[in-house]
């Protein structure tokens, strides 16, 4: 078992553990290679979990797909997912709701040399797209494009693939840009790579001037709104173990094995990108930012990512009140 895997393990163990039999369960859906286990570790390590009221259960789970089909099929209580499938899982009837976990997004990377340096560069190029052709920030920023007179889906080649894979071809040069998910691209931007663009800026750029959480905790509505103190609790635990890896070197290195960055460089910059990504606001003015990346994203692709729902449906984002 690598030094990776054992910590995992003793999160798993220590989390699940029968001294919190009497205490209220809550499942967590998690990737092995997710934030959300460095939170886990720092949570355990600063003995947070054992003055908790709930206990949590850390649930394995290959990846976001496997984890929504956990969730419906109600092998876990909560994922992290995004609020667009959340409002689509709503649109057929089935009552999810979502609570950010994180700002974090995607960036559009290109070689430190690249004549390309802005979008308009970026037609007749070869571009990887991690996630798909229905990955959201793909969506935002061909609408981004059409702003400016530009249609990349009919001018950019596109190669869908891995982020791995992908970080390999940009790195063989036979991708000229890369729109890939923020850890990777913390990889490949210690390694020089330059980012043209973020998630955030091409929000931005389309005149959404709030920050919108990309991710967040996914459950059933009815789980969350019985279980409330003890779910509140574990958000505020959530968040002073995000908050302290982000304010001490000392907890950061405990968790340094779960992170897979490879020299000191990658470290920082991954760290850097991590606590970018900390939610500072959550109200009415991102809820309503988020709306209107919504509408943006509607229309498009045959509406596929928005579940054919034409607005964000009610009780997607849940009410602590």
């Amino acid at each position: 078992m690598n030094v990776k895997n054992c910590l995992l393990s003793v999160v798993f163990l220590c989390i699940g553990n029968a001294a919190y039999a009497d205490k209220t369960p809550i499942r967590l859906g998690t990737m092995a290679a997710g934030t959300l286990n460095w939170e886990l570790a720092a949570m355990r390590d600063q003995g947070l979990l054992e003055k908790a009221g709930f206990s949590l259960e850390a649930v394995a789970i290959a990846n976001q797909q496997a984890g929504k089909v956990a969730l419906q099929a109600g092998a876990v209580d909560v994922i992290v997912s995004d609020w667009i499938w959340t409002s689509a899982m709503r649109a057929e009837g089935h009552a999810y709701s979502f609570y950010p976990y994180a700002d974090t997004s995607g960036v559009l990377l290109v070689p430190a040399d690249s004549p390309i340096k802005t979008l308009a560069d970026l037609p007749g190029k070869k571009l990887g797209v991690a996630g798909g052709e229905l990955d959201k920030n793909w969506l935002l920023l061909q609408a981004l494009g059409k702003q400016q007179q530009l249609d990349l889906n009919a001018s950019v080649e596109k190669v869908y693939a891995a982020p791995p894979l992908l970080g390999q071809q940009l790195q063989s040069k036979r991708l000229d840009a890369l729109l890939t998910y923020w850890q990777f691209a913390a990889h490949l931007e210690s390694l020089g790579y330059r980012a043209l663009l973020s998630g955030e800026d091409i929000i931005a750029k389309l005149g959404i001037t709030e920050t919108v959480p990309s991710l967040g905790y996914v459950f059933k509505q009815d789980w969350a709104d019985s279980h409330k103190t003890d779910f509140l609790q574990f958000l505020t635990l959530s968040r002073q173990a995000r908050d302290t890896l982000c304010s001490s070197d000392v907890a950061w290195q405990k968790i340094l094995p779960l992170t897979d960055a490879a020299t000191p460089t990658e470290q920082d910059r991954l760290r850097q990108r991590y606590c970018q990504g900390r939610v500072e606001a959550w109200g009415a003015p991102q809820q309503d930012a988020a709306r209107a990346i919504f509408t943006l994203l509607h229309g498009l692709s045959g509406n596929k990512l928005t579940g054919g729902a034409d607005r964000l449906q009610a009780g997607t984002f849940w009410s602590t009140d």
